[in-house]
């Protein structure tokens, strides 16, 4: 990953739905990447050092017995996330573009043409973001090491490990609707 070019001006941190209730491994399942939480905890560190802007995506379930649903403990967002967001973004679908406030409208208003993507799942609201914000024109990364995801069951009923939906969604963004990199990469590059 160290190939990617890696030119940041003032772009936007979207951290997606890093929060308390992905930790329930028995409603989630088994997961990947354990390092995903310290990656997202450095990038912030980083995106205040320097003033840039950041943007919290929370998800709340319209499901009354998932972990993220508003009415539980597991909709608070992790420990990392610390400080306030230059924006906050309540949602209920995969996409922070289909939230409240409008994350589109947000980011044109305070000129921002970057945007770098973290948080939980790799595979679905982070994935989801990255493709519409690449469709949307915005010079997107996708910092793949601050993602994680969970074992899925396929069709036929095998298990698909979180590792292998990791690199896939890596393979199927990179170079179509983002830059895909590294946290270290990322943190090098600067």
């Amino acid at each position: 990953m160290g190939e990617s070019q890696i030119d940041l001006r003032r772009p936007a941190l979207i951290v997606v739905d890093v929060q308390a209730g992905f930790d329930d491994a028995e409603f989630w399942g088994p997961r990947d990447n354990p390092a995903c939480e310290g990656n997202i905890a450095a990038l912030l560190r980083l995106w205040r050092s320097k003033s840039w802007p950041v943007v919290f995506v929370r998800h709340d379930s319209d499901n009354p017995r998932s972990p993220l649903s508003p009415s539980g403990s597991g909709h608070a967002f992790k420990d990392i996330i610390e400080g306030s967001p230059d924006l906050l973004v309540s949602k209920r679908v995969n996409s922070s573009f289909y939230g409240t406030p409008d994350l589109d409208a947000w980011l044109r208003a305070e000129g921002i043409d970057q945007v770098v993507i973290c948080g939980i799942t790799t595979n679905h609201c982070c994935e989801t973001t990255a493709r519409m914000a690449g469709n949307l024109g915005y010079d997107t990364y996708f910092v793949i090491d601050a993602t994680h995801t969970f074992d899925r069951l396929a069709l036929d009923g095998t298990t698909v490990p979180a590792a292998t939906l990791s690199a896939m969604t890596a393979t199927n963004l990179h170079g179509e609707f983002a830059t895909v990199v590294a946290t270290e990469d990322l943190l090098s590059g600067l």
